[in-house]
Protein backbone atom coordinates (compact mmCIF):
# COMPACT_ATOMS: atom_id res chain seq x y z
CA UNK A 1 0.00 0.00 0.00
CA UNK A 2 1.40 3.13 -1.04
CA UNK A 3 1.49 6.09 1.45
CA UNK A 4 -1.58 7.81 2.30
CA UNK A 5 -0.09 11.63 1.03
CA UNK A 6 2.23 13.71 2.07
CA UNK A 7 1.33 17.48 1.05
CA UNK A 8 3.06 20.54 0.36
CA UNK A 9 4.02 21.26 3.52
CA UNK A 10 5.70 19.23 6.55
CA UNK A 11 7.93 19.60 9.57
CA UNK A 12 10.81 18.63 10.53
CA UNK A 13 11.83 18.11 14.10
CA UNK A 14 14.66 16.63 16.38
CA UNK A 15 12.71 17.34 18.96
CA UNK A 16 9.82 15.07 18.62
CA UNK A 17 11.82 12.05 18.46
CA UNK A 18 12.20 11.87 21.96
CA UNK A 19 12.89 8.76 23.77
CA UNK A 20 12.09 10.00 27.39
CA UNK A 21 9.24 8.40 28.82
CA UNK A 22 8.32 11.64 30.67
CA UNK A 23 7.85 13.46 27.52
CA UNK A 24 5.38 11.24 25.68
CA UNK A 25 2.50 13.28 26.74
CA UNK A 26 3.92 16.71 25.80
CA UNK A 27 5.30 14.93 21.87
CA UNK A 28 2.00 12.90 20.79
CA UNK A 29 0.17 16.82 22.07
CA UNK A 30 2.48 18.53 19.76
CA UNK A 31 1.94 15.62 16.88
CA UNK A 32 -1.40 16.43 17.41
CA UNK A 33 -1.51 19.78 17.42
CA UNK A 34 0.57 19.88 13.94
CA UNK A 35 -2.05 17.57 12.41
CA UNK A 36 -4.55 20.43 13.26
CA UNK A 37 -2.38 22.87 12.11
CA UNK A 38 -2.72 21.64 8.11
CA UNK A 39 0.83 19.81 8.18
CA UNK A 40 0.64 16.68 6.62
CA UNK A 41 4.03 15.02 7.48
CA UNK A 42 6.46 15.19 10.19
CA UNK A 43 9.61 14.39 9.42
CA UNK A 44 11.43 12.74 12.70
CA UNK A 45 15.05 14.32 12.85
CA UNK A 46 17.84 12.81 13.86
CA UNK A 47 18.83 8.96 13.50
CA UNK A 48 15.57 7.80 14.02
CA UNK A 49 13.90 4.26 13.53
CA UNK A 50 10.08 3.04 12.75
CA UNK A 51 9.45 2.49 16.93
CA UNK A 52 10.28 6.26 17.10
CA UNK A 53 7.04 7.06 14.91
CA UNK A 54 4.49 4.70 16.76
CA UNK A 55 3.43 7.42 19.57
CA UNK A 56 2.99 10.33 17.18
CA UNK A 57 0.84 7.53 14.68
CA UNK A 58 -1.02 6.62 17.38
CA UNK A 59 -1.88 10.34 18.31
CA UNK A 60 -3.08 11.38 15.05
CA UNK A 61 -5.94 10.30 12.36
CA UNK A 62 -4.16 11.11 9.09
CA UNK A 63 -0.65 12.81 9.87
CA UNK A 64 2.00 11.08 7.63
CA UNK A 65 5.38 10.09 9.99
CA UNK A 66 8.96 10.08 8.40
CA UNK A 67 12.10 9.19 9.51
CA UNK A 68 14.34 12.01 8.22
CA UNK A 69 16.89 10.16 8.44
CA UNK A 70 17.25 6.82 9.58
CA UNK A 71 21.29 6.14 9.30
CA UNK A 72 21.73 2.68 7.58
CA UNK A 73 24.45 1.61 10.04
CA UNK A 74 22.77 2.36 13.36
CA UNK A 75 19.91 -0.14 12.36
CA UNK A 76 19.73 -3.37 11.29
CA UNK A 77 17.95 -4.48 7.64
CA UNK A 78 16.12 -7.02 9.07
CA UNK A 79 15.13 -5.35 12.43
CA UNK A 80 13.84 -2.62 10.62
CA UNK A 81 11.78 -4.55 8.05
CA UNK A 82 9.84 -6.32 11.44
CA UNK A 83 8.90 -3.59 12.84
CA UNK A 84 7.80 -1.11 9.66
CA UNK A 85 5.54 -4.43 9.15
CA UNK A 86 4.51 -4.34 12.57
CA UNK A 87 3.70 -0.71 12.28
CA UNK A 88 1.80 -0.82 8.87
CA UNK A 89 -0.22 -3.73 9.73
CA UNK A 90 -2.06 -1.54 12.74
CA UNK A 91 -2.03 1.90 10.90
CA UNK A 92 -1.39 1.14 6.95
CA UNK A 93 -0.04 4.32 4.59
CA UNK A 94 0.92 6.23 7.88
CA UNK A 95 4.46 5.82 7.61
CA UNK A 96 7.53 6.43 5.34
CA UNK A 97 11.13 5.26 5.96
CA UNK A 98 13.81 7.46 5.39
CA UNK A 99 16.78 6.12 5.00
CA UNK A 100 21.04 7.67 5.02
CA UNK A 101 24.34 6.81 5.21
CA UNK A 102 24.93 9.46 7.61
CA UNK A 103 28.60 10.70 7.92
CA UNK A 104 31.94 8.84 8.40
CA UNK A 105 32.67 12.01 11.46
CA UNK A 106 29.83 10.11 12.99
CA UNK A 107 30.16 6.61 12.68
CA UNK A 108 33.33 4.21 12.44
CA UNK A 109 31.38 1.86 10.09
CA UNK A 110 31.39 4.10 6.96
CA UNK A 111 32.58 2.46 4.35
CA UNK A 112 31.62 2.73 1.04
CA UNK A 113 28.67 4.04 1.26
CA UNK A 114 26.68 3.74 -2.00
CA UNK A 115 27.32 0.50 -2.01
CA UNK A 116 26.72 0.03 1.64
CA UNK A 117 23.05 1.49 0.70
CA UNK A 118 22.49 -0.66 -2.21
CA UNK A 119 23.09 -3.78 0.34
CA UNK A 120 20.19 -2.66 2.48
CA UNK A 121 17.65 -1.86 -0.45
CA UNK A 122 18.42 -5.56 -1.44
CA UNK A 123 17.88 -6.34 2.46
CA UNK A 124 14.46 -4.70 2.52
CA UNK A 125 13.09 -5.93 -0.52
CA UNK A 126 13.94 -9.31 0.44
CA UNK A 127 12.19 -8.76 3.91
CA UNK A 128 9.01 -7.27 2.11
CA UNK A 129 9.24 -3.45 2.37
CA UNK A 130 8.32 -1.93 -1.05
CA UNK A 131 10.19 0.66 -2.56
CA UNK A 132 7.31 2.86 -2.04
CA UNK A 133 7.68 3.21 1.39
CA UNK A 134 11.24 4.28 1.53
CA UNK A 135 13.10 7.37 0.34
CA UNK A 136 16.57 8.62 0.46
CA UNK A 137 18.78 11.42 1.95
CA UNK A 138 20.12 11.96 -1.52
CA UNK A 139 22.66 14.84 -1.89
CA UNK A 140 24.67 13.58 -5.13
CA UNK A 141 23.64 12.62 -8.69
CA UNK A 142 24.49 9.03 -8.51
CA UNK A 143 22.47 8.64 -4.49
CA UNK A 144 19.53 10.77 -6.34
CA UNK A 145 19.16 8.16 -9.17
CA UNK A 146 19.19 5.38 -6.58
CA UNK A 147 16.04 7.08 -5.24
CA UNK A 148 14.52 7.50 -8.15
CA UNK A 149 14.92 3.86 -8.93
CA UNK A 150 14.91 1.85 -6.11
CA UNK A 151 12.72 4.24 -3.90
CA UNK A 152 10.19 6.94 -3.49
CA UNK A 153 12.35 9.25 -4.16
CA UNK A 154 14.32 12.19 -2.31
CA UNK A 155 14.64 13.23 1.25
CA UNK A 156 17.53 15.99 0.76
CA UNK A 157 19.10 17.97 3.36
CA UNK A 158 20.37 21.65 3.95
CA UNK A 159 19.85 22.12 -0.14
CA UNK A 160 19.18 24.91 -2.12
CA UNK A 161 16.35 25.93 -4.83
CA UNK A 162 19.27 25.34 -6.95
CA UNK A 163 19.78 21.60 -5.68
CA UNK A 164 16.07 21.39 -5.67
CA UNK A 165 15.68 21.77 -9.61
CA UNK A 166 19.09 19.54 -10.19
CA UNK A 167 17.29 17.20 -8.35
CA UNK A 168 13.87 16.81 -10.27
CA UNK A 169 15.79 17.36 -13.25
CA UNK A 170 17.37 13.76 -11.92
CA UNK A 171 14.29 12.31 -10.79
CA UNK A 172 11.94 13.12 -13.49
CA UNK A 173 8.60 14.41 -13.04
CA UNK A 174 6.97 10.76 -10.73
CA UNK A 175 9.16 10.46 -7.71
CA UNK A 176 8.56 12.46 -4.35
CA UNK A 177 10.89 15.24 -4.05
CA UNK A 178 10.99 16.51 -0.13
CA UNK A 179 13.70 18.52 0.40
CA UNK A 180 14.21 20.33 4.25
CA UNK A 181 14.72 23.61 4.77
CA UNK A 182 15.74 25.43 7.69
CA UNK A 183 13.40 28.27 9.04
CA UNK A 184 14.25 31.04 11.15
CA UNK A 185 11.41 33.62 11.94
CA UNK A 186 13.11 36.96 12.71
CA UNK A 187 13.11 39.92 10.92
CA UNK A 188 16.16 41.19 11.89
CA UNK A 189 18.95 40.25 9.60
CA UNK A 190 21.91 40.55 12.26
CA UNK A 191 19.29 38.14 14.87
CA UNK A 192 18.54 36.14 11.49
CA UNK A 193 21.81 35.25 10.81
CA UNK A 194 23.15 34.73 13.87
CA UNK A 195 20.65 32.15 14.86
CA UNK A 196 21.23 30.45 11.98
CA UNK A 197 24.58 30.58 11.95
CA UNK A 198 25.04 29.02 15.23
CA UNK A 199 23.01 25.85 13.77
CA UNK A 200 25.06 25.60 10.80
CA UNK A 201 28.21 25.34 12.26
CA UNK A 202 28.04 21.85 12.85
CA UNK A 203 27.44 20.82 9.49
CA UNK A 204 30.29 22.84 8.23
CA UNK A 205 32.26 19.83 9.29
CA UNK A 206 30.27 17.55 6.94
CA UNK A 207 32.44 17.18 3.80
CA UNK A 208 29.00 15.54 2.62
CA UNK A 209 27.20 18.97 3.29
CA UNK A 210 30.29 21.08 2.07
CA UNK A 211 31.54 19.19 -0.76
CA UNK A 212 27.52 20.00 -2.14
CA UNK A 213 27.87 23.26 -1.47
CA UNK A 214 30.61 23.59 -3.41
CA UNK A 215 29.20 21.87 -6.47
CA UNK A 216 26.41 24.15 -6.11
CA UNK A 217 28.96 27.20 -7.06
CA UNK A 218 29.87 28.26 -3.06
CA UNK A 219 33.66 29.19 -2.45
CA UNK A 220 35.55 27.72 0.53
CA UNK A 221 35.36 31.63 1.97
CA UNK A 222 31.85 30.85 1.99
CA UNK A 223 32.41 27.96 4.24
CA UNK A 224 34.52 29.51 6.47
CA UNK A 225 33.27 31.89 9.81
CA UNK A 226 30.34 30.06 10.58
CA UNK A 227 29.35 30.79 6.57
CA UNK A 228 29.08 33.60 4.76
CA UNK A 229 25.85 36.03 4.60
CA UNK A 230 25.46 34.34 0.98
CA UNK A 231 26.12 30.59 2.18
CA UNK A 232 23.05 31.80 5.13
CA UNK A 233 20.75 33.09 3.03
CA UNK A 234 20.83 30.23 0.59
CA UNK A 235 20.48 27.27 3.07
CA UNK A 236 17.81 29.10 5.75
CA UNK A 237 14.17 31.01 5.33
CA UNK A 238 14.70 34.05 7.53
CA UNK A 239 12.80 36.90 8.06
CA UNK A 240 9.04 38.27 8.31
CA UNK A 241 5.94 36.54 7.12
CA UNK A 242 6.05 37.44 3.70
CA UNK A 243 9.85 36.86 3.14
CA UNK A 244 9.73 33.49 4.65
CA UNK A 245 6.67 32.42 2.53
CA UNK A 246 8.48 33.42 -0.27
CA UNK A 247 11.20 31.32 0.04
CA UNK A 248 9.06 28.38 0.54
CA UNK A 249 7.27 28.85 -2.53
CA UNK A 250 11.16 28.74 -4.41
CA UNK A 251 11.40 25.48 -3.24
CA UNK A 252 8.34 24.24 -4.66
CA UNK A 253 8.84 26.20 -7.92
CA UNK A 254 11.93 24.46 -8.04
CA UNK A 255 10.36 20.66 -8.28
CA UNK A 256 9.63 20.06 -4.64
CA UNK A 257 6.48 18.37 -3.75
CA UNK A 258 6.82 18.90 -0.29
CA UNK A 259 9.24 21.17 1.67
CA UNK A 260 9.92 20.19 5.42
CA UNK A 261 10.38 23.26 7.48
CA UNK A 262 12.58 22.87 10.43
CA UNK A 263 11.76 26.43 12.68
CA UNK A 264 14.58 27.31 14.16
CA UNK A 265 14.19 29.79 17.42
CA UNK A 266 16.85 31.80 18.45
CA UNK A 267 18.47 29.95 21.56
CA UNK A 268 16.85 26.60 21.52
CA UNK A 269 18.24 23.38 21.80
CA UNK A 270 17.66 20.53 19.16
CA UNK A 271 15.50 18.83 21.56
CA UNK A 272 12.65 22.10 21.93
CA UNK A 273 9.42 21.75 20.06
CA UNK A 274 8.83 25.42 18.93
CA UNK A 275 5.17 25.05 19.03
CA UNK A 276 4.34 29.07 19.03
CA UNK A 277 6.59 29.33 15.91
CA UNK A 278 4.37 26.08 14.03
CA UNK A 279 1.65 28.33 14.61
CA UNK A 280 2.89 31.11 13.53
CA UNK A 281 4.25 29.33 10.20
CA UNK A 282 0.95 27.51 9.45
CA UNK A 283 -0.52 30.80 9.61
CA UNK A 284 1.65 32.03 6.68
CA UNK A 285 1.11 28.74 4.55
CA UNK A 286 -2.66 28.67 4.79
Amino acid sequence: MAIQHTGRYGIWSAGLRSEDPARRDELVEAAAELEELGFDTVWLGGSTTVRHAVPLIEATSRLTVATGIQSIWRYEAADTAAEYAALEAAHPGRFLLGLGVSHAQLTDRYRRPYAAMVAYLDALDAAGVPAERRVLAALGPRMLRLSRDRAAGAHPYLVTPEHTAEARETLGAGPLLAPELKVVLEADPTRARATARAHLSFYLGLPNYTNTFLRLGFTDSDLSDGGSDRLIDAVYAWGDEDRVRARVDEFHAAGADQVALQVLDEGTTGDALPRESWRRLAALLD
